[in-house]
């Protein structure tokens, strides 16, 4: 539940721990830097991609679009094949979850932090980088190896210490479905290392559509499983009808997904040419070489990632509370259902300011770099401003919506609608906190153009330290079952803390970047989508969206509701913005049009 940036996000937002903001940390210095700062072109290269920039921007776009729309396909079919707030999905979520974060502990930030940045200069050497390559792959399996193999061997000592108030069955069960997927970590390591080499050498889309093959294994593997087995039905005893064969099929189905999406990167790093073998030895990784923006990086990826795995164990007691409820546990939010919303309330963040915060970071990067720092003020400005028009309107929709989003994700049972309520209600939560999420995301990335980790750190420290200790008092005060939502809802508020300590910050190192207008743009947004909110839950009240009705009957049926009322809302905020002649709207179909040229027509 942590907003430190992370290196590594593989599944592309399929069922997983929530992920952090960042991709990886923001490039610095002279990578940061736009053509201006070149003294002179330099030649073609082998690390550009042949077709150029765009090309292969598109490319990775369209591969990470698919796999995230195949990761919500998985996320659906697994709540029908398990349940949604069930023992199962909160016991498959954690042991599915820890490999990917164990993954980034070990070694997935000095990976991607320390050493893979040095591929780009490896690969302009006369050896096209095979040195180093081989010695980084070399790296890359010894220490995976190794580590995969002392993780897996204590399994159930890790189990124990990632969950709380459960019992010696559930810890049992946890532990055999954890021996399954930790060997995930390995190939997680693999997948990136190799996926970075072919980035190196301009072949981009392998990279980003390799997790496409992982979800396309794993919703295969869930539908034979419901095939097999049969769909969670309300009532029934998952802990005394489950089997190791249900185990296998499941967890160990899922990893042979990871291991699919490494093993298909093999054959194109195979056709680089380069002369690959076995070699020992850290003289010339460039480890002495990486620098205090790295190290500092390398300590926020750590402290973010340690703070996820302990928010996640006191959710996990919800998981042991609802084994003692009978039917009425389904209502019951827990860790499943916790990365689920996390999952939707995310994905605005993702598509829109993620995109759009990238587009002006290297302009960001150039400002601070020349000094010009009015500039740099203004793009802090211009940024925030045109996070407004998405943000106010998908946190809007999201509080409209929450219950039919949260249904569409709760699988197909008799208690399914408690189940989408349980993850309604977290959604309205996230959804409070969306604003500020993507302002002190951008916010801190300016610390990061201007080649400052260590402030970023220092916040990510404090943020991390006020929201644990808020919530692992608070939770010694209220039982288990509310413990999502006390953890979820500092979420949020931790969100609207971290943004006050960035704009203090920001303003007092580079005075102010006009936040009066930043304010007027949220605010006019904000009644825009207001009054789409209204005119959208009226037609959800019509589709009985409020009363269990026709939104609620089944997935199609939520899923026909959230589009319907989606389109009728989208409709009424745009004609809203035109009508409160909001000019952030202008700006930010320009900056979408830069990636999808059909949009120009909206930035008139």
């Amino acid at each position: 539940m942590s907003s430190a940036p992370s290196a590594y996000q593989p599944r592309h937002a399929a069922t997983s721990v929530p992920r952090p903001e960042s991709p990886s940390p923001p490039q610095t210095g002279a990578a940061a830097r736009t053509e201006e700062d070149s003294p002179e072109p330099e030649p073609a290269a082998s690390h550009l991609p042949k077709n150029g920039l765009a090309a292969a921007s598109a490319i990775m776009a369209a591969g990470t679009t698919v796999s995230r729309m195949l990761g919500f396909v998985r996320t659906a079919l697994l709540a029908v094949a398990i349940g949604q707030t069930t023992l199962m999905a909160d016991v498959f979520e954690k042991a599915n979850s820890i490999p990917n974060i164990i993954y980034l502990l070990l070694a997935g930030g000095m990976f991607n932090v320390v050493l893979v940045p040095q591929l780009i200069k490896a690969a302009k050497r006369p050896d096209g980088g095979a040195d180093y390559t081989s010695r980084l792959l070399t790296l890359t399996a010894s220490v995976l190896a190794a580590g995969t193999v002392l993780v897996t061997l204590a399994a159930y000592p890790i189990i124990i210490a990632l969950t709380r108030d459960w019992s010696e069955e559930m810890l049992l069960l946890g532990t055999a479905f954890a021996l399954w997927t930790l060997p995930q970590i390995f190939f997680y390591g693999l997948y990136a290392v190799v996926g970075q080499i072919l980035n190196a050498n301009a072949k981009f889309g392998w990279y980003m559509w390799a997790p496409v093959l992982n979800n396309v294994i794993a919703i295969a593997v869930i539908i034979s499983y419901i095939f097999a087995f049969g769909a969670h039905q309300t009532g029934s005893d998952q802990l005394a009808e489950w089997s190791a064969t249900h185990t296998t099929w499941l967890a160990g189905g899922h990893t042979v997904g990871i291991i699919a999406q490494a093993a298909l990167l093999l054959w194109p790093l195979s056709r680089l040419g380069l002369k690959l073998r076995p070699k020992f030895g850290l003289r010339g990784m460039g480890l002495r070489q990486t620098g205090q923006v790295a190290g500092w990086t390398l300590v926020t990826m750590l402290i973010g990632n340690v703070a996820n795995l302990l928010y996640l164990r006191l959710i996990s007691g919800a998981t042991a509370a609802r084994r003692k409820m009978g039917t009425e546990g389904a209502s019951i939010p827990g860790e499943a259902a916790t990365n689920v919303a996390e999952l939707i309330a995310i994905l605005p963040h993702s598509v829109f300011v993620l995109s759009i915060a990238t587009v002006l970071f290297n302009q960001l990067s150039h400002s601070m770099h020349i000094g010009e720092t009015d500039r740099a003020r203004q793009l802090v400005n211009q940024g925030l401003r045109i996070f407004a028009i998405p943000i106010m309107f998908f946190m809007v929709a999201v509080l409209v919506l929450s219950g039919p989003l949260g249904r569409i994700f709760a699988g197909s049972g008799e208690d399914a609608h408690l189940a989408g309520a349980a993850v309604g209600q977290l959604l309205v939560l996230l959804a409070l906190g969306m604003p500020f999420r993507s302002g002190q995301f951008y916010l801190l990335r300016t610390f990061y153009a201007a080649e400052d980790a260590k402030t970023p750190m220092w916040v990510f420290t404090t943020i991390a330290v006020v929201g644990l200790t808020i919530t692992y008092g608070g939770a010694q005060f209220i039982e288990n079952q509310y413990v999502p939502y006390l953890v979820v809802g500092a979420f949020s508020g931790l969100h609207l803390l971290q943004y006050v300590i960035c704009h203090v910050l920001v303003v007092r190192r580079w005075g102010s970047f006009g936040f009066g207008a930043v304010l007027s743009a949220y605010t006019r947004s904000g009644f825009a989508a207001v009054a789409a909110g209204i005119i959208g839950a009226g037609v959800l009240w019509l589709l009985g969206g409020y009363s269990f009705g026709f939104a609620w009957n089944s997935i199609l049926t939520a899923i026909i509701s959230c589009a319907v009322v989606g389109i009728v809302m989208a409709a009424v905020f745009v004609l809203a913005l035109r009508w409160l002649r909001v000019p952030e709207f202008g700006l930010l179909m320009e900056s979408l049009a830069r990636r999808v040229p059909a949009l120009a027509r909206f930035a008139r």
